[in-house]
């Protein structure tokens, strides 16, 4: 007889009970060589997740990987057909595939969503609910303008010309992950150390003016090594938060990446973490 856990009230769900069956993750797993996980696609309308998912997923399925794209527009075709754009219907959104992601993830699949997603608590929420650390975020960072300038639906012109309201990134927040401001971090923390640098130079060669100058320039570089010091220990929280299983794509030189070269760097992070693997 299988087993079933105590009586539950879930939301509005009453009198429920969770039924286990005798083939669960692991085994599906087995069967499929793969472990079950979701890639949640993150960002602007036009920076590129649509293309991304298709492209990735078809990378996957030449290597004989089960892959799932939930994509956001379609989504709204069927199962979310009901909600609209405020920012409830967003959460809302968000909330249901978020639980379909995890089921599929559930048996065994990489699904890959992909969302516009705007609201950090919304996809951390999503994030929360799939166990084993099998949710990663993919955040395609890419300007306003150029996803403005693509705009190949005609959304920006629409929301421009205010026919259409509370359009991400025109007059609707987006919220990026949290965790891909180690890179910020890292730039200013070389800029601190080349200051402290030109710092000690000076203090240690005297070539200030006055004896004053010089007094200024040890003052500065305490300072200096103060927020250094404040930047190594803020740095180390945000390496410690990109274990969540977050991955950047950004233009290069003002060049966006190759479908195929961001479908290579989402294949490459799942292999590293063993999970295109038995």
């Amino acid at each position: 007889m299988l087993a079933t856990s105590s009586m539950s009230a879930i939301g509005k769900s009453t009198n429920i009970f969770w039924q286990e069956c005798q083939v669960g993750k692991v085994d599906r797993e087995k069967l499929l060589k793969q472990k079950g996980c979701v890639v949640w696609i993150t960002g602007l309308s036009g920076s590129g997740k649509s293309t991304l998912a298709c492209t990735l997923g078809r990378e996957l399925h030449s290597k004989g990987k089960l892959t799932y794209v939930l994509d956001g527009d379609n989504l709204r075709h069927g199962l979310n057909k009901d909600l609209g754009f405020s920012s409830e219907d967003r959460a809302e959104n968000i909330r249901r595939v978020g639980e379909v992601a995890k089921l599929f993830s559930d048996a065994g699949l990489i699904c890959i969503a992909s969302l516009i997603s705007p609201y950090r608590k919304d996809r951390d929420s999503c994030r929360a609910i799939v166990p084993d650390s099998r949710f990663i975020e993919v955040f395609m960072n890419m300007p306003l303008e150029l996803c403005e300038a693509r705009d190949a639906k005609g959304l920006y012109k629409l929301a421009r010309a205010g026919k259409i309201k509370g359009f991400t990134g025109i007059d609707d927040p987006y919220e990026p992950p949290l965790n891909c401001e180690a890179k910020a971090l890292e730039s200013e923390k070389k800029k601190q150390r080349r200051e402290i640098k030109k710092l000690k130079l000076l203090v240690a060669k005297g070539q200030a003016a006055v004896t004053t100058d010089v007094s200024n320039a040890k003052e500065k570089l305490e300072t200096c090594q103060k927020q250094l010091n404040l930047q190594e220990a803020e740095l180390a929280t945000t390496r410690e938060e990109a274990k969540l299983n977050k991955i950047e794509i950004k233009q290069e030189n003002g060049i966006c990446p190759s479908s195929f070269s961001m479908a290579g760097q989402v294949v490459g992070y799942l292999e590293e973490k063993g999970l295109l693997q038995e």
